[in-house]
């Protein structure tokens, strides 16, 4: 009895964790807003920076500097592992600038579709370069969200580049954090300490009068600080999370983050939302519904009892 009040304990911490971790990945396009006057690759550069400072401070605050210090000798010693270390590095830097050139520049409805294709993306990344199987209820979901995302093509006139892009740079990253073998605060933490030098290097040259402390107003400064603690913090809740509850909850879980980008994209900044754009997101989430229940115990039921054949039930009778 006291294990299964723990167990329940256990996943009630999880879900609460995850939850809050996919709200704030939802709401920080709020927090990019506020820095729309600062140009992305600025932005960008001073994210990566100060998120070192923070997860840095945070692995010695837990004591785990040392411990951080032999996950990345460990790294080392694999060509394969350090190389995949490194392209996670690349494709999560190239994912931060588009979602803040994106929501910067008027397009968080854009920036929600890619989140939302990101799922089927991995699908996609999984199949080609870890040949997993590709099931008949992932085929109709890829089916719908194509022609979602044809529908929106036709409606910007042009291929919504900027989903595609956030969908493929995150799906890649996950793909190479799955050949590495590192944890999310770890993980993170290289991450920026490899791309850091990179991103020093931009804030000199972009302005030499000023060096890296460029002449921003205090609130500015403060956001941009800020912008380690609001990169890190979602990403430690979001490890809790996923350590306690099932990979299929997650998978309902993470439509939260893009559903609060689309409603303060249409709601909140006015961004044009038509019909055509209606139908396409309908395609998709219904696709993305099929594909998230599908490997459910009550899907497979439901849809195997459909598909038994009518004779079959009246012999049945």
């Amino acid at each position: 009895m006291q294990q299964s009040n723990t167990q329940h304990s256990e996943q009630k911490i999880g879900i609460t964790a995850a939850i809050f971790a996919y709200i704030l990945w939802g709401i920080l396009p709020l927090y990019w807003k506020q820095l729309e006057h600062v140009t992305p690759g600025e932005v960008l550069a001073y994210r990566i920076i100060w998120s070192l400072v923070f997860m840095v401070g945070i692995l010695a605050l837990r004591g785990q500097v040392g411990f951080f210090v032999q996950e990345v000798k460990r790294l080392l010693t694999s060509k394969k592992q350090t190389i995949g270390m490194i392209s996670a590095s690349v494709f999560i830097t190239l994912n931060w600038f588009v979602f803040i050139w994106a929501v910067t520049n008027e397009r968080m409805v854009e920036a929600s579709l890619g989140y939302y294709i990101n799922p089927l993306v991995n699908v996609l990344l999984a199949m080609i370069f870890l040949k997993e199987r590709f099931t008949r209820w992932q085929g109709v979901s890829f089916a719908l969200a194509f022609i979602g995302v044809t529908l929106m093509t036709v409606y910007y006139g042009v291929i919504p580049y900027a989903s595609f892009l956030l969908a493929i740079t995150f799906g890649i990253y996950g793909l190479m954090k799955k050949l590495v073998n590192v944890g999310a605060l770890v993980g993170l933490t290289i991450e920026t300490m490899l791309m850091t030098p990179f991103a020093l290097l931009y804030v000199w040259f972009a302005k030499p009068e000023a060096g890296i402390f460029s002449a921003h107003s205090l609130e500015t400064w403060i956001l941009l600080i800020g912008a380690g603690a609001a990169t890190a913090i979602p990403l430690l809740l979001f490890s809790v999370g996923a350590k306690k509850i099932s990979l299929s909850l997650i998978g309902f879980l993470q439509y939260i983050g893009p559903t609060l980008m689309l409603l303060f994209g249409v709601f909140l900044y006015k961004e044009p939302f038509s019909l055509i754009q209606l139908a396409a997101f309908i395609f998709i989430w219904i696709g993305l519904l099929i594909f998230t229940t599908s490997g459910t115990p009550a899907f497979k039921k439901i849809t195997a009892r459909r598909s038994v054949p009518l004779h079959t039930k009246e012999k049945g009778m």
